[in-house]
């Protein structure tokens, strides 16, 4: 008997028929880059950029007349970390496509072509480079950009988590970046953030250089209208039932967000036997065992936060959504201290992205770590 596969995909490739509406962000996004614009996503994290990127890749329109990228530099924090991580993705993602264009970056990366090694079997160059091997990231990341200029077809590059780049030590990378994209006219460019506020700096304020240089699209949760009869249908497709309210509450649970409705029903699905009701209670035991799966790390992050700042984490944690945080009413109602201890304890826990403001809206950032606030401080965290 064939397995039934989970059609609520979590990690990895999701294909056309597991991916749940976007059409209007898709067909944003392809048209943006397919005429000559760079194009800026802000979303929470988690909340489907990569997965949109991904899906619009693998168009078959852009798969054939595209060279297309993706990196995600969250967890850099320098210039040659950011070049090392651009060249390998390049080089990756070359290697079966184009022996042509392989040997070109050979030839084009002098700075480290004395790294390369070959395979004795196909006689092709391998990426045998280390990241101490970048001795002037500058310099080999001016060659990066001049081979992308000489590529045989456009290409698209995505990154992942820009913001990223406002925290590393060198100088003006902003600016270093800025000017390698404007020179370079056949690659086009996606600036995916998570971190609003950074996000929005970087591209909206005048005095940076990356000013109003690309189109914005804000990635939003999926309509509810789209997502609930979408999971319904999967369960029904292969012959299980679970009832609309119910999905609707796991929509309004987690206020929309793509990542923790996925897991959540992919472990419901997981727990529900063909021909079987997948319960609210099936649903409860998936969501506790995903904030139980994560306990060792949110306690870690907890203990590094100092004292004032968690106090106004659990606050926020037991609102959902607060507003107002720094009014006398929000400090007398979770016992706070003043105004400006939150307003110092709110800079640094935004600085951290432990928590998010949209609109003078603040919440976790990751919804999980809200809810094991909650179970571990008394708050409530069942789907009702």
């Amino acid at each position: 008997m064939a397995k039934v596969i989970n059609p609520f995909i979590v990690t990895g490739k999701i294909e056309p028929e597991y991916f749940c509406d976007r059409v209007e962000e898709s067909a944003r996004l392809i048209k943006s880059i397919t005429n000559g614009n760079n194009l800026v996503i802000i979303s929470p994290r988690r909340m489907g950029k990569t997965g949109l990127i991904q899906f619009c890749y693998d168009k078959p329109d852009i798969r054939k007349e595209y060279y297309t990228f993706f990196i995600d530099i969250l967890h850099t924090s320098s210039l040659r970390e950011f070049t090392y991580l651009l060249g390998r993705e390049i080089y990756e993602t070359l290697l079966p496509r184009s022996r042509k264009m392989i040997k070109l970056f050979i030839q084009t990366m002098k700075s480290i072509s004395g790294k390369f090694g070959f395979d004795p079997v196909t006689n092709l160059p391998t990426f045998n480079v280390e990241l101490g091997d970048i001795e002037q990231p500058e310099y080999t990341l001016e060659e990066v950009f001049r081979y992308l200029a000489a590529a045989d077809r456009p290409c698209i590059v995505a990154i992942d988590e820009f913001q990223q780049i406002a925290k590393y030590p060198e100088r003006n990378i902003e600016a270093l970046l800025r000017t390698h994209i404007q020179k370079i006219g056949n690659s086009n460019f996606i600036f995916a953030g998570s971190e609003r506020h950074m996000m929005q700096e970087i591209f909206l304020s005048a005095a940076r250089p990356f000013y109003h240089s690309a189109d914005m699209l804000e990635l939003k949760a999926i309509p509810e209208e789209m997502y609930v009869p979408f999971i319904v249908k999967h369960f029904r497709d292969r012959n299980r039932h679970i009832e609309t309210e119910n999905v609707k509450k796991v929509y309004h649970f987690f206020k929309g967000h793509t990542y923790y409705i996925q897991k959540a029903f992919n472990e419901s699905f997981a727990d529900t036997s063909e021909e079987a009701e997948c319960t609210l209670n099936t649903i409860q035991i998936a969501i506790n065992n995903m904030i139980a799966s994560n306990d060792t790390i949110f306690r870690e992050i907890l203990s590094n936060i100092p004292e004032k700042q968690k106090e106004l984490l659990y606050a926020i944690a037991k609102e959902g959504e607060a507003e107002r945080i720094t009014s006398a009413q929000f400090i007398k109602r979770h016992g706070l201290s003043s105004s400006s201890s939150v307003q110092s304890a709110m800079n640094k826990l935004l600085e951290k992205d432990i928590i998010t403001e949209i609109n003078k809206v603040f919440s976790v950032t990751d919804k999980l770590f809200a809810l094991w606030i909650n179970k571990i401080y008394g708050g409530i965290y069942l789907v009702t």
